[in-house]
């Protein structure tokens, strides 16, 4: 996918979201209920009711940028919010993207702290 990179940060927001909204519709949304700075270069996060469509909305330097991404079998995994949004990781967009289940997915250390 174009312009996602694990240096950014990427926030899901944690209801269902009206997939006619574009630009303004999704800034609105990112400003009023996400509390989020358009303007920082992090990834704000939709899926639709079924789960089968998703947004992301991006400031890229000159502009905003959507990428959206239609299924047509299957399902995106909706992760639970506290809130109106939730940090997720740049590797758990990609496996949600590629439809691995995360509930059962089991992480292993990399490194000690």
């Amino acid at each position: 996918m174009l312009g996602t990179t694990g240096a950014r940060r990427y926030y899901l927001y944690g209801r269902v979201t009206d997939m006619r909204k574009s630009f303004n519709g999704l800034s609105g949304l990112v400003i009023n209920k996400m509390k989020g700075d358009l303007l920082s270069g992090d990834a704000f996060i939709f899926i639709n009711r079924r789960h089968n469509m998703m947004k992301i909305l991006v400031w890229d330097r000159t502009g905003f940028v959507i990428y959206y991404k239609r299924l047509e079998k299957g399902t995106f995994e909706m992760l639970s919010a506290k809130g109106s949004r939730l940090e997720i990781d740049w590797a758990d967009l990609v496996m949600i993207l590629e439809g691995v289940r995360l509930k059962s997915m089991r992480r292993r250390a990399r490194y000690a702290v």
